[in-house]
């Protein structure tokens, strides 16, 4: 996904159907290609941005103070490989504990424990958590979340190429395809698969309010795709259908693995210029009163924005926002629950009205 357009310029565009005046305004430029965007209660005036080369900078009452984490050395970066993102642990207050997902020098994906100390990550304190061998460069997913309960949730796309040559995605012996969930502080703790059949699951994340679950899935060839879990059932296995599902249509005979078969909740199709679905978050802040309580997605190569409500586990009032932002390739929240939006342009905005 981020192997395309980065050069593109991040451009902030009127919507031709505008639906509601909300817009974006510039936070910050002049960062290198943005993965994440992340935040901590522990930290409440700060906001973290994570570049795909490898480091992590980050904002005090929206300034650029520094460099939080530099592991550029470790990582390979380029195309949809790199530092893909950083998850704090709900206790960071207390235990400077946070997490990282990279693809290292062999292409391969780890996820890594850090401590902090002074308000600053050190390096010599990582302690790996999960590798993963990867078949391609692409696919990587990457994304890291926290959930209410302190789980550690990381999302792998199925190993790259196209059509999930190896049928990874319906396989329970592979890590590729799925949605893992860990307590990384229990000793002895195993990774559990909670999700499987998903291609590229680059950006999902939890509702603040009710730890709701929305994946944004990457495509193939004609359907991206949103989905949604609710938080009583996020435990039960689910499968998402790829690779005998695309979105809601058929792709291929490939029999489906165990779990319950959960179709989309929103797919589009790649009309418009559209190629890669990148996932956000629900708005749960107080700046912008009309979003509140909508799903805010986008797509990476139109620059295009929706946002949606769940009702009785369906999407409803599904509109296109009346801005785009080019090379969108991340969302993020911070600590009072106001939405950013990044870029492989290394800018960021923030939803105003």
């Amino acid at each position: 996904m981020l192997g395309q357009v980065l050069a593109a310029a991040a451009l902030v565009l009127p919507a031709a159907q505008a639906q509601q005046e909300l817009t974006v305004r510039p936070f910050a430029q002049g960062l290198s290609a943005l993965t994440a965007i992340a935040s901590t209660p522990a930290e409440p005036r700060r906001v973290y941005a994570v570049e795909q080369v490898g480091r992590i900078r980050y904002f005090v009452n929206g300034k650029l103070r520094g460099t939080f984490l530099d592991i550029r050395d470790r990582v390979v970066s380029g195309g949809e490989q790199g530092l893909l993102s950083v998850a704090f642990h709900p206790g960071y207050a207390r235990n400077h504990r946070f997490y990282v997902n990279y693809t290292d020098k062999s292409g391969n994906t780890r996820v890594v424990e850090f401590r902090s100390r002074n308000g600053l990550g050190i390096k010599s304190t990582a302690r790996q958590l999960l590798f993963v061998r990867q078949p391609y460069a692409n696919h990587n997913g990457g994304e890291l979340q926290f959930d209410s309960g302190g789980r550690l949730y990381v999302g792998m796309g199925d190993g790259g190429a196209a059509g999930d040559p190896g049928n990874r995605a319906q396989n329970m012996n592979e890590r590729l395809g799925k949605l893992l969930r860990i307590d990384p502080l229990r000793r002895g703790a195993r990774w559990q698969i909670v999700g499987l059949g998903l291609r590229n699951p680059w950006r999902f994340s939890f509702d603040r309010a009710n730890g709701d679950l929305y994946i944004g899935d990457v495509g193939q060839n004609l359907w991206e795709e949103i989905d949604y879990r609710p938080s009583s059932e996020i435990s039960t296995l689910a499968n998402y259908g790829w690779r005998a599902f695309e979105g809601r249509s058929r792709f291929s005979s490939t029999a489906l693995g165990p779990g319950q078969l959960v179709a989309p909740v929103y797919v589009y199709s790649h009309a418009d210029s559209n190629c890669s679905v990148t996932g956000g978050y629900v708005y749960r802040g107080r700046t912008v009163a009309e979003a509140s309580g909508r799903y805010f997605f986008g797509d990476y190569c139109s620059g295009i924005v929706w946002s949606l409500r769940i009702q009785d586990g369906r999407a409803v009032d599904v509109r296109r926002e009346p801005f785009q932002v080019s090379s969108l390739t991340t969302f993020g929240e911070d600590v009072a629950g106001e939405l950013y939006f990044g870029t492989g342009n290394g800018r960021i905005f923030k939803l105003a009205a």
